[in-house]
């Protein structure tokens, strides 16, 4: 008689033990799906990042009078090589999608340089990479979201607090790149 309760209280540490474990390891699978998904973009951005200077040299004999836009494209790049965790990374990656967006519409003004295969070439790489950039980023967000919602729901919260794990920051677009484009017609020619 004496052995039931014994079997009972077992049972119980037993089974709470695995969950616990279970719950930990769900957390661990949603915490390694975000590293995942972020290491796949980190690749893409490192290519892009070392695309860049390339672009940079390219377009300085031609663009002239744009050390402003070139500027910018300079000092996004740099304050990427200087982010150390991803959420620094995310932020400074769309700096630099920002920058080359503006390097790449004033571009338009310059028809010399659009016609240099050594710009039509590293602007065509460069926007592949974006658009691979641009896909990883919507697998990353989802996992992202998958992970910040488990380490807050409750019973996971309960675990996520002592595992140290804190909620991650998704990529979203720029500021500067909601605001509308401006399109002149005025040099179009009849």
């Amino acid at each position: 008689m004496a052995l039931i309760p014994l079997l009972v209280l077992l049972f119980v540490v037993g089974g709470a033990i695995a969950y616990l474990v279970t719950l930990y390891n769900g957390l661990m699978s949603v915490k390694n799906n975000v590293d995942k998904a972020w290491a796949n973009i980190d690749v893409l951005l490192k290519q892009r990042h070392d695309e860049l200077p390339g672009l940079l040299e390219v377009c300085k004999g031609y663009m002239k009078y744009e050390g402003d836009t070139l500027q910018r494209v300079t000092q996004a790049r740099a304050a990427y090589s200087q982010a150390t965790t991803a959420d620094q990374k995310v932020e400074a990656s769309a700096n630099v999608t920002s920058a080359l967006g503006r390097l790449i519409a004033t571009a338009e003004n310059y028809p010399d340089l659009k016609a240099n295969a050594d710009f039509m070439h590293l602007q065509g790489r460069i926007t592949e990479l974006e658009s691979e950039i641009a896909d990883r980023r919507e697998f990353y967000n989802d996992s992202v979201n998958t992970f910040n919602t488990r380490i807050q729901e409750m019973p996971d919260a309960l675990l996520a607090g002592p595992m140290n794990l804190h909620p991650h920051q998704m990529f979203q677009v720029a500021e500067a790149d909601k605001t509308p484009v401006a399109i002149s017609f005025s040099d179009v020619s009849h």
